[in-house]
């Protein structure tokens, strides 16, 4: 798995650039920076002037924080979970609180310590609902959250209706306050400025995904090929004998399967690349190894690629049923990453 870390820079820019000079572009690093190495990444953008990461649960900040020192903040999507006040202390971590039960134990268990407030316009996962943001709003000014933010629902999809009701539910609910205020992640950047205002947190967008179609690749994942063989018309391949030669056919198997984040489904349907010629994928993609149909090369490489320029991960969810976000974020532990870009 190739790295690119100015790639991931050089999208941090983009979408910096699309959010406006008032507002300040922070970053989504969570589930190890989309399975591409939190640390890394995160010094990567900090060069960039990155001065805000944002991570899921409490314990992803620790690798974060080990990257970066003190200085940035690192707030944490899941608010002040049951047993974490001493990691959010020790981390300097700032913990966006999603209810009223956290509201309580993060200001009796931590008081002074920054905190952003998260709430639900509509999406119903996380956040305060309107009637309890009423109840509480006055005791959370009074101890000065740092940031307010709520999530889109379907901020990939510009056209739907729920965009704007979650813009107009956030504005009724925030409005006047004197606090800085998030809504948008990559989606809702490339919805419009309505959407930015005092910060933005892009997150798949900074990796090469959509919906940020102008999105610079960021990885490129080839695929050592381990063994070929021919096959004579009628000799078939892999579990449940699925693929059937029609004709002479040489395969290729490559090292890698679903344990690796390589999905199942793409069984049939997806394509691995020799430069920029397809070739199709030959039966079930098992654990760890997947046949590909080779016979119209010339010959065949060391590598194929599955993640390339000729087949962004995008593609390759779009094979699966699925979106780049899993793919991304499903990538094992047994790849041999090489990063370019950034300082060591």
């Amino acid at each position: 798995m190739h790295i690119d870390l100015d790639a991931v820079a050089a999208n941090w820019a983009a979408l910096d650039q699309l959010s406006g000079p008032n507002t300040q572009t922070a970053a989504v690093i969570k589930a190890d920076g989309y399975g591409l190495g939190a640390g890394r990444v995160a010094r990567r953008l900090a060069e960039n002037g990155v001065r805000r990461f944002f991570v899921a649960v409490a314990e992803e900040g620790i690798a974060v924080r080990e990257a970066l020192g003190p200085g940035p903040a690192i707030c944490v999507f899941s608010g002040h979970m049951d047993g974490d006040t001493e990691l959010l202390d020790q981390l300097a971590m700032t913990p966006m609180l999603n209810s009223i039960e956290q509201l309580t134990r993060h200001l009796e268990a931590l008081p002074g310590h920054r905190f952003g407030v998260q709430l639900d316009t509509g999406m119903n996962r996380l956040g305060m609902e309107p009637a309890e943001w009423a109840a509480v709003s006055d005791l959370v000014l009074q101890a000065n959250p740092d940031l307010i933010m709520s999530h889109l629902a379907c901020a990939d999809e510009p056209d739907h209706p729920q965009n704007a009701e979650q813009l107009a539910a956030f504005r009724r609910m925030t409005d006047g306050l004197n606090v800085r205020r998030s809504l948008s992640a990559t989606g809702g950047i490339l919805l419009g400025k309505d959407y930015h205002f005092d910060l933005t947190r892009p997150g798949v967008g900074l990796y090469g995904g959509e919906p940020f179609v102008n999105a610079t690749p960021v990885i490129r994942l080839s695929l050592p090929v381990v063994q070929t063989r021919d096959l004579e018309p009628g000799e078939t391949v892999g579990y449940s004998a699925t693929f059937v030669a029609d004709k002479p056919t040489r395969i290729a198997t490559v090292s890698g399967g679903y344990a690796d984040g390589l999905l199942r489904s793409q069984s049939g349907k997806g394509q691995l690349f020799a430069g920029d010629i397809a070739c199709p994928i030959a039966g079930r993609v098992s654990m760890d190894l997947i046949s590909v149909d080779v016979t119209h090369l010339n010959e065949v490489p060391d590598y194929l690629d599955i993640v390339c320029p000729a087949q962004g991960v995008d593609d390759v969810a779009g094979h699966a049923g699925t979106i780049g976000y899993e793919i991304l974020t499903s990538l094992g532990a047994r790849y041999d990453r090489t990063y370019v870009g950034g300082k060591a």
